[in-house]
């Protein structure tokens, strides 16, 4: 999905960096008066999307992450960008979220989480960059 988005951050993919990317999640959502539970859902996302950046992309060492944010039309766009590891989430069987928690493989709820609170996700792998695009609609 190609769209002007009005900032970003980059940061080291590395767990160290994940107060400064919610902080700044956080002030992108206050300063477009996004509703509590929304801040929070989205909060959450951001939280697992970057987490699972930092863990996976980058097979041990460290790459870069950039997040972008935009709000056009009552709508939030979110991206997430990575050079590591090619890996499209949604290609991937969600958890089976009937079976008990200890039966249960570890996994997959992230994505899962993101689906569900998100009103659109798309994956596109360009010029070697995994690209994770979310949308959100605000309420009138």
């Amino acid at each position: 999905m190609v769209m002007n988005f009005d900032d970003e951050v980059r940061v080291t993919a590395h767990i160290e960096a994940l107060d400064a990317v919610m902080d700044w999640v956080a002030e992108k959502l206050e300063e477009n008066a996004c509703p509590n539970k929304i801040q929070n859902q989205i909060a959450v996302v951001t939280e697992e999307l970057f987490v699972n950046i930092c863990n996976y992309a980058y097979g041990g060492s460290r790459g870069e992450t950039v997040i972008r944010f935009a709000v056009h039309n009552r709508t939030i766009f979110m991206q997430f960008e990575d050079s590591g590891i090619a890996f499209d989430p949604l290609q991937h069987e969600g958890p089976d979220i009937g079976a008990g928690i200890d039966d249960r493989p570890i996994g997959g709820l992230g994505i899962y989480i993101t689906k569900k609170w998100m009103d659109w996700v798309g994956y596109e792998r360009i010029n070697e960059k995994n690209v994770l695009t979310l949308t959100r609609i605000l309420p009138q």
